[in-house]
């Protein structure tokens, strides 16, 4: 039997307990970094809008540059400062080296994609391969007339409107440069020659880089696993059954011609397109690593989504600020005709005697960068600027904020490109080493297709500059700089402009 001393040392027992366990979880709470008040099971999903990068640059300036939230289940931090990109994706890399799959993810890229895959022997190989073969110099120099020609027919197609004075959706005329540009390179196919394919083409890519920007309740809430609540996977499968049925047509189409002894060629030189090259490796019986068609059909949709749609975005967003900033646009074409002249287009190769024009670019990736933010997993527990960081947390690193933050950047909601020709910022560039501009990533998760992106960028904006004055089509004084929601930052609206010519037509080739 109990007696009452006992019950007294329970209780006592009890209660000391209790509050020695109280007291760790407060210390454990008080170990991760600050963030608004949570809701029990959803977390802070009630708190988001569509545009995350927004939401969360709000976090930050109640907050602070670190916070912790929880997409349901999920763990998070989202980072916005310069100091803690470095952090976490330098001096941590390797402990934040992995990236969150989704049900989406997942099914439109047969669960191989490439910029998705865990760091590990596949992704060291196909980096590899994309850096030393695929996008490396001596092949991007091989397609650089390929460029050209698709660049002189883009100009053509804009001087034809401006001499007859109709207006031109340059939204739509940009994603179907860059899909013939990466198409042309990849599959020695010109997307406006099977109009048809090309339109199927361009609204897949669009698709996806809608959907992998959403995030999915049924995968961050528990119990909700199962269940498609808001169609993505519904919507996964259709985008998937589309995009396989173009390239298995492709694919099967560039099978005969190999089995018949031709092959893509890549324009008739010594360089094979990707897909041949992509097809080697495939049959390749000695490969390092297992390359299946599935492999092939992802790493394909990987460039397609890399290349098209946000090289696409830039320009527009570089034209759109051009066009609301008329004097940043005259200084540009001063630039340009005293380094160019009037006799000739402006070619890659002048990108080094342009710094105006590069700044203008460095400013269009400060203000929009095209995926506005980097995301990461971690693989292990970690402590932070003080903060223990659990393994399996979610890892926002917001690049949109960071160009905005008064802190490092003079008048953030200005755009000035002189900013990047003045001594505190004239070092800056874009390949991951200045962490207050990061357009492409940094460190082993770096994009591989930054030098190509680069080329494009400078020769586009560059004749787009030098060829034309930009006014809008309805006659308004500026552009509407809205966003949509996604894994890029497009503009909300297409943006519909009409052109003055400004060099002589026999410059440009073209429709």
């Amino acid at each position: 039997m109990t007696t009452p001393l006992e019950i007294t040392l329970y209780f006592t027992l009890f209660i000391l307990t209790t509050l020695l366990l109280a007291g760790k979880r407060r210390r454990h709470l008080s170990s991760l970094p600050p963030g608004p008040f949570s809701l029990p099971i959803i977390g802070h999903l009630h708190l988001l809008g569509p545009k995350l990068h927004q939401t969360f640059h709000e976090f930050s300036l109640k907050y602070g540059p670190l916070i912790q939230l929880h997409l349901g289940s999920v763990p998070c931090v989202v980072a916005s400062t310069p100091e803690l990109a470095r952090e976490f994706l330098k001096t941590h890399e390797l402990v934040f080296s992995s990236r969150k799959h989704s049900t989406a993810i997942d099914i439109v890229t047969y669960e191989s994609s490439f910029a998705f895959a865990p760091y590990g022997p596949y992704w060291k190989f196909i980096k590899k391969l994309c850096t030393y073969e695929l996008l490396g110099a001596r092949n991007l120099n091989h397609f650089q007339p390929i460029r050209a020609l698709e660049i002189n027919s883009f100009l053509g197609l804009l001087m034809k409107k401006g001499e007859t004075g109709e207006s031109v959706n340059l939204t739509d005329e940009l994603v179907k440069l860059t899909s013939n540009v990466i198409s042309h390179i990849m599959l020695s196919i010109r997307c406006s020659e099977t109009e048809g394919e090309a339109e199927v083409a361009r609204t897949v890519i669009r698709e996806v880089t809608q959907i992998f920007g959403e995030f999915d309740v049924s995968e961050i809430v528990w119990f909700c696993k199962n269940l498609d609540l808001q169609g993505i996977r519904k919507r996964s499968e259709d985008i998937r059954r589309r995009y396989d049925a173009l390239l298995e047509k492709i694919i099967t189409d560039r099978e005969r011609t190999r089995r018949g002894g031709g092959g893509g060629g890549g324009g008739g030189g010594e360089a094979k397109d990707f897909l041949d090259m992509l097809l080697d490796v495939m049959e390749n019986e000695k490969s390092e690593v297992e390359f299946t068609r599935e492999h092939l059909k992802a790493l394909i949709l990987d460039f397609f989504t890399a290349g098209t749609d946000t090289t696409a975005i830039t320009t527009e967003w570089a034209i759109a600020e051009l066009i609301n900033n008329p004097n940043v646009l005259k200084k540009a074409q001063d630039e340009i005709e005293k380094v160019v002249g009037h006799q000739r287009l402006l070619q890659e190769t002048d990108a080094p005697n342009l710094p105006y024009l590069n700044a203008i670019i460095k400013e269009a990736f400060r203000l929009h960068p095209p995926i506005p933010m980097l995301t990461r997993k971690s693989v292990s527990d970690i402590v932070i600027d003080g903060y223990k960081i659990p393994a399996k947390t979610l890892l926002f690193v917001n690049i949109w904020s960071m160009g905005r933050n008064p802190k490092y950047w003079e008048n953030p909601m200005e755009f000035r490109p002189e900013r990047f020709l003045e001594k505190e910022n004239g070092s800056i560039d874009v390949k991951g080493q200045h962490f207050e501009l990061l357009p492409f990533g940094t460190g082993r998760r770096g994009c591989p297709g930054m030098l190509l992106a680069m080329q494009e960028l400078v020769s586009v904006i560059g004749t787009m500059v030098q060829c034309f004055d930009w006014k809008l089509a309805d006659g308004s004084g500026s552009v509407d700089m809205t966003e949509r929601p996604g894994l890029t930052a497009p503009r909300a609206h297409d943006l519909m402009c009409r052109v003055v010519p400004r060099v002589d037509r026999a410059i440009v080739s073209g429709p």
